[in-house]
């Protein structure tokens, strides 16, 4: 497994992976229909109850049980919500404006001079705030960041125009389609700016504590360039290469290196 993989399997297992992202649309699935057919109260319990399942799920299968925990707690947000407003577009008040705060919170990471993602991954992997020297490794963060800007920016202001006009049907279909797959479409943009900007800050800076970004890699190919010379060295012979006849000894004037000296043939000095 490269280190590019390893680093991409980190930042999903924060969102509970490929999983974690499809099993958070599933209680806006059920909540509509079910709003639809009966009524705000049964629909609120069916949400609650898909996301109880969900996090009984995971838990069974040993699976990380934190996402599927703020899952539980943000549809009972959602739901508590709903409640109090007495209307099934009240459901989706919450991620309105939680997305309108994440957006606010990431353009102004950026404003400061601090990208969001520059610190969180660099906080995940312990490594210091050295990567703010370096220029370029600070302008991809701030691409990166600005990507999820723009996706928090995105969800906000569609799903409140939406909101204001009692599309409720649509506003669930704007939540689902604006949900994972853009997050997908940002963490795509997160992970080659983290690559890059890993890369800019070993070139500037040298290797943090730790392995050097694709230093596994290249031991495994230097490792191979080794073996690959010490093949073609057993297919040419004994002795060639290292300036030694097949007794092990040097070779004698006017006798080509690297070619093994006859056993049976007197030496040209005798």
């Amino acid at each position: 497994m490269t280190q590019e993989q390893e680093r991409k399997e980190t930042l999903l297992e924060q969102m509970g992976g490929i999983g974690g992202l499809v099993y958070s649309t599933l209680p806006i699935l059920v909540f509509v229909p079910v709003n639809a057919v009966w009524s705000l109260q049964p629909a609120l319990f069916a949400a609650l109850g898909v996301a109880a399942a969900i996090l009984v799920w995971r838990l069974v299968r040993g699976e990380k049980i934190q996402p599927a925990v703020s899952g539980f707690i943000g549809v009972g947000i959602c739901a508590y919500i709903a409640h109090r407003t007495g209307t099934a577009k009240g459901y989706f008040l919450f991620g309105i404006y939680t997305s309108l705060v994440y957006g606010g919170v990431f353009l102004l990471s950026v404003l400061v001079r601090w990208p969001l993602v520059g610190v969180i991954w660099n906080g995940l992997n312990g490594v210091s705030s050295r990567w703010r020297s370096v220029r370029r490794a600070r302008t991809l963060y701030d691409v990166a960041t600005i990507g999820w800007a723009v996706v928090f920016a995105a969800r906000y202001l569609v799903q409140s125009q939406l909101y204001d006009s009692d599309q409720t049907g649509w506003l669930a279909f704007a939540r689902i389609t604006m949900g994972w797959p853009l997050a997908a479409l940002a963490l795509l943009v997160t992970f080659y700016a983290i690559r890059r900007a890993d890369t800019a800050v070993f070139e500037a800076l040298g290797a943090p504590e730790g392995e050097a970004p694709g230093e596994g890699v290249a031991d495994d190919e230097s490792a191979d360039d080794e073996a690959v010379d010490a093949e073609a060295a057993d297919d040419d012979g004994p002795g060639v290469g290292n300036g030694r006849s097949a007794a092990g000894g040097t070779p004698e004037p006017g006798y080509p290196a690297g070619e093994p000296y006859p056993s049976d043939e007197p030496s040209p000095r005798a």
